[in-house]
């Protein structure tokens, strides 16, 4: 199959949403799939076409930006040139750009799959809502125009009003964990490195310093947790510095971060490779995901987690609890609620042991492969229910 996958942000952008799609390509691609990812050139630096790990990119340049979208003049004209190439669509929502892919794709009579990842909930203001309420009707109108909408998870489908709006195209489809090979002298080399003081327990946390990600709720838990481990630390992974349309939450977050820092309770990692993520996990003692809003869908990173056998607490959020629920390696926290987080991440520490479960039992539940499985299947589905030619294999 010739595959396009749209979406408003790939590599080297990391979200959860960019690895999401940068896994399912590789996948696809590595069962001898053409695959071809359309996407904005939001860095100028960043060549207008490439191959990365076998997907052919090609990112539409950017005139400018409106908080986090961004306006892409030529797109209209590179999506009908790819659109016309391909023999299935896959569009990645949230996305300004998606209805009018998805209309070519009905146009044109290709099998048009939506996957949505999360809701976009712009900070307030005027433009940010303008923009929010552009971008929902833009939603809507891909989804109208979708053969098939897939979600991660039954639980965020059954509580998303879009997606409640759009089920009878549903398919619930697993996402895509994977992790390099874990070497004890790779993890040995990362304790050494990020906790050569040897504080225990470690909290863990893999994210982007943003509002809707709930740092401040483990701020204001840490302190409880402090009186009963008072060697704790917190590792934080991911970008934290110039984190878009972040600027004024991170200068209100880092004094009180700043004060765990400079007592060697708090450090930052900045964005870690695959192989460092995978040196990372286990050198954990619990990892963290206290999330505000459905901007987070599920948090890959719990699941990442546990195939090296460390146990989450996670907000209780429609499928973000469900890697706990599915797997009991962990415990479900209030949203927003730091009282709650502190009482969750106590309880784990608590009874580490008791929250492990195998890594096959993970794995077999979350992997790759298995994603991977379910578009094909669902892409064959729709090209058949279609009636096209295109070659399937």
């Amino acid at each position: 199959m010739r595959v396009l996958i749209v979406l408003t942000y790939y590599r080297p952008h990391t979200s959860g949403l960019t690895i999401y799609a940068e896994r399912l390509a590789r996948g696809l691609a590595a069962r001898g799939h053409q695959v071809t990812i359309l996407t904005s050139r939001y860095r100028r630096d960043l060549p207008t076409e490439e191959v990365l790990n076998g997907v052919r990119v090609v990112r539409a340049p950017v005139l400018f930006r409106i908080n986090k979208g961004v306006i892409m003049p030529t797109f209209g004209f590179l999506a009908w040139k790819l659109v016309r190439e391909a023999d299935v669509l896959s569009l990645h929502l949230p996305q300004f750009d998606a209805a009018g892919v998805a209309l070519r794709g009905r146009m044109l009579h290709k099998p048009t799959v939506l996957t949505y990842h999360c809701d976009l909930l712009l900070p307030a203001g005027p433009l940010n809502w303008l923009a929010n309420q552009t971008i929902h009707v833009m939603n809507e109108l891909a989804g109208r125009f979708a053969h098939r909408v897939v979600a991660y998870t039954q639980d965020f489908a059954d509580h998303s009003p879009y997606l409640q709006r759009h089920a009878e195209k549903l398919a619930i489809i697993p996402p895509p964990v994977e992790l390099p090979e874990r070497t004890p002298s790779g993890i040995a080399a990362f304790a050494k490195m990020h906790n050569p003081e040897h504080r225990h327990p470690v909290i863990g946390m893999a994210a982007r310093l943003a509002a809707e990600k709930g740092v401040e709720v483990l701020l204001d838990a840490f302190p409880r947790i402090l009186e009963r481990y008072p060697d704790a630390r917190i590792l934080f992974a991911g970008q934290y510095r110039d984190v878009l349309n972040e600027r004024a939450y991170a200068e209100r977050l880092m004094p009180h971060i700043a004060h765990y820092e400079q007592q060697g309770r708090w450090k930052f990692l900045d964005v870690l490779s695959p192989v460092q993520m995978a040196a990372f996990y286990p050198n954990l003692d619990v990892l963290v995901v206290p999330s505000l809003n459905s901007t987070e869908s599920f948090g890959l990173v719990q699941v990442e987690a546990m195939l090296c056998g460390v146990p989450c607490v996670a907000s209780d959020l429609p499928g973000v609890r469900q890697p706990i629920l599915q797997t009991g390696m962990g415990e479900i926290a209030p949203i927003g609620d730091a009282q709650g987080l502190a009482d969750a991440l106590l309880q784990v520490l608590d009874h580490r042991e008791s929250y492990i479960r195998p890594a096959e039992e993970i794995a077999a539940r979350f992997s790759t492969p298995r994603t991977v499985d379910g578009y094909e299947d669902l892409f064959r589905e729709e090209i058949a229910r279609l009636g096209g030619t295109q070659d399937a294999d």
